[in-house]
């Protein structure tokens, strides 16, 4: 019971400074958007709260250690960090921060998924 209880309460800490970082470390602020009713923003933060959840889950079931998942999942915020750069580099036709402030729900539908996409494929990589 106390192993269950220390994973969780560094999970749970793990997963509010991965969406602390990535609402300080990105142009767009999604929950003064979120209050303003824009779906987009919801969208995007909702994404990147379960494209964590997904990366933090598999470092907690493969883990050896509470420091190996803590290791482990502070890398794998990180990559969710980076690859959000790089899609916001690699989507050229359209402004990812200016969609997202005017509520473009298929950009943010997008971005959801994207997060979602990447959170998968990093918890893959952090398995052995």
């Amino acid at each position: 019971m106390t192993n269950f209880l220390l994973y969780l309460v560094v999970s749970l800490g793990l997963l509010f400074v991965g969406l602390f970082l990535m609402e300080i470390t990105t142009k767009v602020k999604e929950f003064p958007l979120m209050a303003k009713g824009n779906k987009a923003a919801s969208y995007v933060l909702g994404g990147r709260l379960l494209g964590l959840a997904i990366v933090l889950y598999s470092t907690a079931a493969n883990s050896i250690s509470l420091s190996d998942m803590a290791l482990w999942g502070a890398i794998g915020i990180v990559a969710q960090i980076v690859v959000f750069y790089l899609a916001e580099w690699l989507t050229p036709r359209f402004n990812v921060s200016q969609s997202i402030e005017e509520d473009n729900q298929a950009v943010g539908l997008f971005l959801m998924l994207l997060s979602v996409s990447i959170g998968i494929v990093i918890a893959g990589c952090l398995t052995y």
